[in-house]
Parts: structure tokens; sequence; C-alpha cells
């Protein structure tokens, strides 16, 4: 028999302290029902202290921005609400997330707008002051108009652009290269209407800085990005404009798996079993986009990188060191030349270890008779816990039921397919086979690791009437938990109600 191949989740503390206290979980899943959502508040103030400390080292100046979308926690946004103003800031990107960071503790001058904008948003943003990231010219017309028309004072916003060029060298690129596509940006070639624009609606806006956001966690991209950005911010001030702020948005990665070897075991076992030459590993011979082709293995993998030995703040930091291509400066060192000052826009990194799904096992039982996989009916649907949906393998963790080890279920490695409770036969946790060190019992929990970032409710629905995961925040008080619903937490208090 082939050695498992285990995707086991990294952790840290204090995560790995909630997960070796299974009663605690069994608590909580047995008062809350199934899926169940815990978060740790204090975790996504860490990170933000790491993002800050890369800021101190190269001396820069700005704000780091919540990217909310990543989670609709009450409890994280009113965490990062208390702390340094002149520090953390929220991207909201959508109305309901601007009423909920106002409502949170934000101030408008601490929050910025983003991403597709109805009046309605548009309006809001402006009447409260917040920063506009201005995706279009015409969004620009849009919003000048709003604040003409309702008599509103002067809109701080960030141009957002696009369709940076490859630079080989001093001057213009000898070959135009684009970065991959996008539908959010103004692009880099029409830079002149936008200076026009911006100028010719200087009643209406204050023209801040630039912006960007690349989906990708590739560095060459956002190197070449960042440079370019800098360029054009000489550019516009030639014309007249004063920005002083560069946002180059998120995309710092997080860090999924514990080892890089289970992660290039798997992916070698995966073109493997497209191929033929071992037996399938996912559900119906998924390939994740991969596909044989007559024996030769065609496409690409469409999965994230789950074991990165960069992310998050020391993605950040190599960022910063590097040296544009076409200067030769390292990106930092740019910046303080010209004064700019640095914005971010973590989403995943910034909630990278703050929090778990939790699942109770249904039901247990082969696929045939008397051989083949087990199938693990999970209290949950793909929809509560989207990792994969993502591009995110990871293995859960298996908090047993009870101390007593039951002798009809020995404790060996055992590969089972995690499926959900709706009625659909694509409702698939995960499309892989999961390998777990013994078969799970109906009552069992298995504890999703890190599912904050996207994961925990960014596709939750109710399909079929299935109840949503609820969701609890968590603190750790002398040698026990506390926890609360997450929208009765507040950082003045402790879950429970006791005093801070």
């Amino acid at each position: 028999m082939d050695a498992p191949l285990y995707l086991r989740p990294r952790v840290e503390p204090p995560l790995g302290a909630l997960l070796d206290d299974g009663p605690f979980l069994y608590s909580l899943v047995a008062a809350l029902g199934s899926p169940l959502n815990v978060l740790l508040p204090q975790t996504i103030a860490e990170n933000l202290a790491r993002f800050r400390a890369v800021y101190r080292s190269h001396r820069l100046t700005g704000r780091v921005f919540f990217a909310h979308k990543a989670n609709r926690s009450s409890a994280l946004v009113r965490r990062l609400a208390a702390e340094d103003p002149a520090a953390v800031g929220i991207d909201v990107a959508s109305l309901d997330e601007l009423r909920h960071a106002l409502g949170s503790g934000f101030t408008s001058d601490r929050i910025l707008a983003t991403g597709p904008k109805n009046p309605e948003f548009l309006w809001l943003a402006a009447r409260v002051g917040a920063t506009v990231a201005l995706d279009s010219l015409g969004e620009l017309e849009q919003l000048a108009g709003l604040v003409r028309t309702y008599g509103l004072p002067r809109v701080d916003v960030l141009a957002r652009l696009s369709g940076f060029e490859a630079a080989t060298g001093p001057g213009r690129p000898a070959t135009r290269v684009l970065s991959r596509r996008s539908r959010f940006g103004v692009p880099v070639r029409e830079a002149e209407e936008l200076w026009e624009a911006l100028e010719r609606h200087k009643d209406a806006v204050e023209p801040t800085g630039l912006a960007y956001h690349l989906d990708t966690t590739g560095a060459q991209e956002k190197i070449r990005a960042l440079e370019q950005c800098v360029l054009l911010m000489d550019e516009a001030r030639s014309r007249g404009l004063a920005p002083r702020a560069l946002d180059i948005g998120g995309g710092f990665g997080v860090g999924y798996l514990a080892e890089a070897e289970q992660w290039e075991r798997w992916a070698t076992a995966l073109n493997e079993a497209v191929l033929g030459i071992r037996p399938p590993l996912t559900w119906g011979g998924h390939g994740y986009g991969l596909r044989n082709d007559g024996g030769t293995l065609r496409g690409a993998a469409a999965l994230y990188p789950a074991h990165r030995s960069s992310a998050g703040p020391g993605y950040l930091d190599e960022l910063l060191s590097a040296p544009g291509p076409v200067l030769g400066r390292p990106l930092s060192t740019l910046l303080l030349e010209h004064l700019h000052d640095l914005h971010i826009e973590p989403g995943r990194s910034l909630v990278d270890q703050c929090g778990l799904t939790l699942a109770r096992v249904a039901e247990v039982r082969r696929l045939n008779a008397d051989h083949g996989p087990y199938l693990v009916r999970l209290e949950m649907n793909a929809g509560d816990m989207s990792l994969e949906e993502h591009g995110v393998l990871v293995d859960p963790v298996l908090l047993p039921r009870g101390a007593t080890a039951d002798p009809a279920h020995a404790p060996e490695p055992v590969a089972v397919h995690l499926v959900g409770n709706l009625c659909l036969e694509a409702d698939l946790i995960t499309r892989r086979l999961v390998h777990l060190p013994r078969l799970p019992r109906v009552g069992d929990v298995l504890a999703f690791v890190n599912t904050a970032g996207y994961a925990m409710d960014f596709r939750a629905n109710r399909a079929q009437r299935q109840p949503v995961a609820r969701t609890v925040a968590v603190e750790r008080a002398e040698s026990s938990w506390r926890w609360c619903p997450d929208e009765d937490y507040w950082p003045i208090t402790h879950p429970e109600g006791a005093p801070s």
C-alpha cells in the first residue's frame, strides 16, 4: 500500500491551542450546531503588527486596509477598528460593507471604497468622506455628478490603473508585454485621458494617489506595476496634480500547508493519476485543470500554491526590497525618495490563522459493499467551507469524540471522500481523496483550519433550507476559553461581557 498522501495544515499559536482543546470545541458544536465557524480576533491584530513591522523596517508610511470581502465577521472588523487609526483602515467593496465598517467603529477617513459601485454606494462614500478608488473614467464622471448635484465636499480619490507594460530597460519598453487582463482600473495607455478627466473634475474630487490590484501572487508583475506607478505619479505632478499615496492592493499569499514535501508529492501523484499511471485521486477522475491527451499531460492545475516559503508580511518585505526593472533601485527606496505613502489591501493574509470551521460527521460508509474508498458525509455543504473552490487543498484535522478507542476501527490511515448534506451529486467538500489518520465515526468532528480568508462565508447560502454556519469569536482567558456570538464581540469587553 502506498504511503498516505497527507496535506497537513500549517497550524500556529493560538490556533494550535484551540485545536488541542477538543472538549471546548465539542461543547460549541453541541450548543450551536454544525457547521460552525470559530474566529480568533486577537490573531488579526497580531497579523497587522507583523505587516506594520515591515513598514517600519523600510521606513515607510501609509495604511494597511483590510479587504473586508475576505470575511464578513463583525468581531474581526471591530478588533481592527480599535487599532491605531494611522496604521489600519478598511477596504469596503459594497454598500453594506461600508455600513458595516461605519457601524463597527471605523471613521470615514479610514475607509477606502473599492470594487463595482452603484450610485447609492458612491453617494454614501462621498457623503461620509471615505476615499474612493476609481475603476473607470465613467465612474469618475458619475461620482463628480453626485458631488455637484448634492453639494458634497470634494472627495478624495485614488485612480486605479491596469494593463501595465513589461519594462526591459531605460525608457520605453522594447516590446509591449501587458500584465494579465483586468476589468478593474483605467489602462495605463489611457493615462493622458485620466489626467485630463481629473483636471476637469477638480471641483468635485481630490486625486490623492494611484492604485492597482493584480489578481496574482506573481512578484514580477507587482514589481513592474509598482515602479510604473511611481513614474506615472511624476507624470501626474507635471500636470499640476498632487498624488501622494500608492495603493498596491493585496495578493500577498498564505501558506496553508505545513510541509513542502507533502505538496510536491501530492502534485506528482495527481500528474500520475491523470496519466493513468496510478489509481485516480479524485471523484470521477477530476484533474483540477489537467488532462490526458493521448498519454501526454496537458493543461495547468488550477490550484493555489498551498505551501509557500514566503507569504504575507514576508512577501511584502521581499517585494519592497526588489529592484525596479527600469530604474534599478529597491522599490521602497523609490517610495521614500518621492515621499509617497504606501497603502496595501491584504485580505486572506491579514486573517491568516484567524479561524476554523467545524463540521460533525453524519454518516460513514463504503462506496461499494466490500471494497473501495469510504464516503464520509458531513453536516455541512460545499458552500459552508469553500477552500477548494478557491483552489486550496488541505486536510481537515480529525477531532475524535471521546477518548475510548473503538476496536472495530483500528487507528490506521484511511482515504475517504468528504461529501456534503445537499441532495446534489456535485456537493463535494473536496473532489480529492482525503487521507486521515483513522476512519472517522459518526459524531466525530472535522476541523477545517485557516478558513477565515474567503472560505468560511464567501459562498455560504441556505440551499435546500439547510442552516448556514453560525460564527463565534473566542479568546483565551487564563486556563480556559471564552466565547460569544460574532455579532456580540467588542474589543472593549471579553466574551461573556466581562470588562476588558
